[in-house]
Order: C-alpha cells, then sequence, then structure tokens
C-alpha cells in the first residue's frame, strides 16, 4: 500500500484531500506545519496558526489517520517573511506565496515527508495537477480556473514534483465544499485563509509599519521627465501598473511606472508609458529542457489570475531571459513572479527584474 503524507492545513481543501487519497486505499497520515503563534481572530484567517492545528488534529481524527505537527515557524520566518521585508525594502513586489511553496509548505516539505518519514509522496489541497509534457513531468492547471493556483508552483525544483498529489485536480471548490459537507467533516463552514497568510488581511505598507520591520517614509511623486507631481506615504503602499490611490490630479490618468528606492521616488505616467515590449527575469527554474522555449507557444503571467500574455520568442540575456511580447503589454512589476506555460502546462518560472 503506498503511503501519502497530506500537508493537512487545518482547512476544507486539504480535508477533503485526505478524505479522497483515504477513500482510493491509500495509506494516509496527516502532516500540519505549524507557522505561526498567532492566533484567529473572529474575522480574520491566518494559516497554519495554533487554531489551524487543531482543526486539523480535528480531520485526523474524524478520519481516523496519524497526525503530526512539525512546527517549522522560525524556518518560514527565515525564508518567506524574512524574504517578503528584503524585497520590500529594496522598493520591489515580491509574491511569498511562491517562495513558500519552494522553500516550506511544499517543495520542502515533499522532501522531508519522503526522505525522513519514508512516505511515497506528500498531497496537497491546491487546485491543480500533474501531466506529461514531451516526456517531461510539469505541473498543470486545475479544472477549476477560478480556483486555478499553479501560478504559486513556477519556482519549485523540478526534482519534487514526481511526488507530489493533487487530489483535487479535478474538483471545482464547490464541489469540494459539497464533499466536505456530505462527509460531516469539522471543517466544511471553514472560510479560507487570505493569500498572504502572516499578514492577516493588511496591506504590506501596513504590515511592515504596524511591526516596525524598517522605516516608511514619504517621498516624491514625479513624472517620467522627472516633474514634481505629488507626495507618495511610502513606496511598500504602491506597486507598478497601479491607478487608484494616487491622490496626484493630472489631465488623463496616471499609472505607476517606476519606484526608485535610491531616491524613495515613485515615477508615474500616462499608459501608453506604462507600455513594454517584454518581461525580464533573473534566472529561470524550468521543468523541462530550455530548448523546448524556442519551439513552444508559450504564455507568460506575472501575477496570480492576470490573463496570460501571449509570447513571440525567448532571448538569452546578461544575467536571465526575456520574454517578448506578441502585443505590447503594462509593465509587470518587479519582484513578482514570471510563470510559464504552454497551454495548461506549467513550464517554470522566474523573478521579475
Amino acid at each position: 500500500m503506498e503511503k501519502v503524507a497530506v500537508a493537512l492545513s487545518g482547512g476544507v481543501d486539504s480535508s477533503v484531500s485526505a478524505l479522497l487519497l483515504k477513500e482510493k486505499g491509500y495509506d494516509v497520515v496527516g502532516i500540519t506545519l505549524k507557522l505561526s503563534s498567532i492566533s484567529c481572530e473572529t474575522d480574520i484567517q491566518v494559516c497554519c496558526s495554533p487554531q489551524d492545528v487543531k482543526d486539523a488534529k480535528r480531520v485526523a481524527s474524524f478520519l481516523g489517520i496519524d497526525h503530526y505537527v512539525l512546527d517549522w515557524e522560525e524556518l518560514f520566518r527565515e525564508k518567506v517573511i524574512g524574504y517578503f521585508l528584503q524585497e520590500y525594502k529594496k522598493g520591489k513586489t515580491p509574491n511569498p506565496c511562491s517562495i513558500c511553496n519552494r522553500e516550506v509548505k511544499t517543495g520542502l516539505l515533499a522532501k522531508y515527508v519522503v526522505e525522513v518519514l519514508g512516505m511515497d509522496y506528500l498531497a496537497t489541497g491546491h487546485y491543480l495537477g500533474k501531466g506529461d509534457f514531451h516526456g517531461y513531468t510539469v505541473i498543470k492547471r486545475g479544472r477549476d480556473r477560478n480556483k486555478d493556483q499553479s501560478y504559486f508552483m513556477a519556482l519549485l525544483e523540478k526534482e519534487v514534483i514526481p511526488f507530489l498529489i493533487f487530489p483535487l485536480e479535478n474538483l471545482t471548490k464547490e464541489e469540494t465544499r459539497r464533499i466536505a459537507k456530505e462527509y460531516g467533516l469539522p471543517v466544511a463552514e471553514k472560510s479560507e485563509s487570505f493569500e498572504i497568510c502572516f499578514t492577516a488581511g493588511k496591506t504590506p505598507g501596513e504590515y511592515i509599519r504596524e511591526n516596525r520591520f524598517f522605516p516608511i517614509q514619504k517621498g516624491e511623486i514625479v513624472l517620467t521627465t522627472g516633474e514634481k507631481v505629488g507626495v507618495h506615504t511610502g513606496l511598500p503602499d504602491y506597486t507598478i501598473g497601479q491607478r487608484r490611490g494616487l491622490g496626484v490630479s493630472w489631465k488623463e490618468p496616471l499609472y505607476v511606472v517606476d519606484k526608485i528606492p535610491s531616491q524613495n521616488r515613485l515615477v508615474v505616467g500616462t499608459k501608453e508609458e506604462l507600455l513594454t515590449d517584454r518581461v525580464n527575469v533573473e534566472s529561470l527554474n524550468l521543468f523541462v529542457p530550455e530548448d523546448l522555449l524556442q519551439k513552444e507557444k508559450l504564455q507568460v503571467q506575472g501575477r496570480y489570475r492576470q490573463k496570460p500574455v501571449e509570447v513571440s520568442s525567448v532571448e538569452r540575456t546578461e544575467g536571465g531571459y526575456s520574454f517578448l511580447f506578441k502585443e505590447p503589454q503594462p509593465k509587470f512589476a518587479p519582484g513578482q513572479v514570471l510563470a510559464v506555460y504552454s497551454g495548461d502546462a506549467l513550464l517554470g518560472g522566474g523573478i521579475i527584474r
């Protein structure tokens, strides 16, 4: 009997994943990561908090499976929160969820359960799947496009993909909820956590200010010509492409086109000035050989839920890669993850420069 460790977060998705695997005859155990000491408030859900650990224990008991808790809070603070703060300090817009999936929740955990605990697989409650792409195993988009989470897996090491199982690949969120209710799972009605779990619903700027991680100072808002047109509240409050909340009155709509941390300046411009013909990445984490990029029709995605953008060609650059668009697009935010697709197949990704 194949042994599967389920990353049991205490939520409905991972709980139904464990249920489905047990129904299929796998030898299932639950593994919960304790990543936060913060307890949940009535209207705020903090991922992997003490309450989540309790909920995961309840689910494991209900399903009759063994349950283990790994206290990886210090690792999470170093690899994820530390990265998040470091990148915002540089004026970038990081994607901590993608880093977490590589360094903690999915990638590292898969290695741990296989190499240390002797499991055959790690299962998660993500809405995505796996599949073959020209003989290589890659991540695939899930059936539920409204919940598709493949974007957050672009930085995974390809070596861990064969050890991953995604039981919710062909389910929608509504179907998952229905299964949870039909079986009477104790977390069937539990609400979802926030995308950036450790900020508990706060904006990055609010989170940084509240915890006094580093000083956030006001500065000049300037046009691309250098002309001052306003004052910003702090660079972490803005991202490339942002239009609303700039507090600038101008003859035409203005967008954030650049952030200059060394001068604490926010650069704004017209929609035309926001457009570019390419996006650059520092390096590329690939699930397939690099030469396939030149042979396939590619699309790139610069943030979660963004509509994929058609690519005309890929060029090697000094220190990375450049993806040229078929049509000009609004600039992607430096620090975000660029996910590279060919249809439904996720081929990898990198950090946007």
